[in-house]
C-alpha cells in the first residue's frame, strides 16, 4: 500500500499522480503500485511540487511495518534504532513585539483605545 499527501502542489501533480493512485481526498493519493512506480512517483513528485509539500508513506519490511519520506515539511523523519520517527522542531518563542498586548509602534492614540479600551 503506498500513500501519497500533497498540499499546496499544482494540479497538474495531482492529475499525473491519478494515472496509477486514486485520489480518495483532496491531495490524498493510495494505491498499490510496484516499488519501481512508486520510486519513480516520488522522484516526479519532488521534482514538480513547487513550492507545495508532500509526503510519501509505503509498506515495508521493517517492525513498523512502514515508511515514510518528506519533501519540503518542516517535520522531519528521523531513524530512531531501526524505528521510523518525526522530528518537530520546538516552536520559537513569541517575541516581546509580536505578544497580543503590545502595539505596534506607529498606531494612532485613537486605535490603541479601540483596542485596548478607554479606561486604559
Amino acid at each position: 500500500m503506498t500513500v501519497i499527501v500533497l498540499t499546496n502542489c499544482p494540479v497538474g501533480l495531482r492529475g499525473f499522480l491519478t494515472r496509477w493512485l486514486l485520489e480518495i481526498s483532496a491531495g490524498v493519493f493510495v494505491g498499490n503500485p510496484s516499488a519501481r512506480i512508486r520510486d519513480a512517483l516520488w522522484n516526479e513528485v519532488q521534482q514538480y511540487a513547487g513550492q507545495g509539500r508532500a509526503l510519501l508513506a509505503h509498506t515495508t519490511n521493517n517492525e513498523q511495518g512502514f515508511t515514510f519520506l518528506t519533501h519540503d515539511h518542516a517535520w522531519r523523519p528521523i531513524d530512531h534504532e531501526g524505528v521510523m520517527l518525526i522530528h518537530r522542531p520546538a516552536p520559537k518563542p513569541p517575541s516581546e513585539t509580536n505578544s497580543p498586548t503590545s502595539t505596534p509602534s506607529g498606531w494612532s492614540k485613537a486605535a490603541k483605545r479601540r483596542r485596548f479600551g478607554r479606561g486604559q
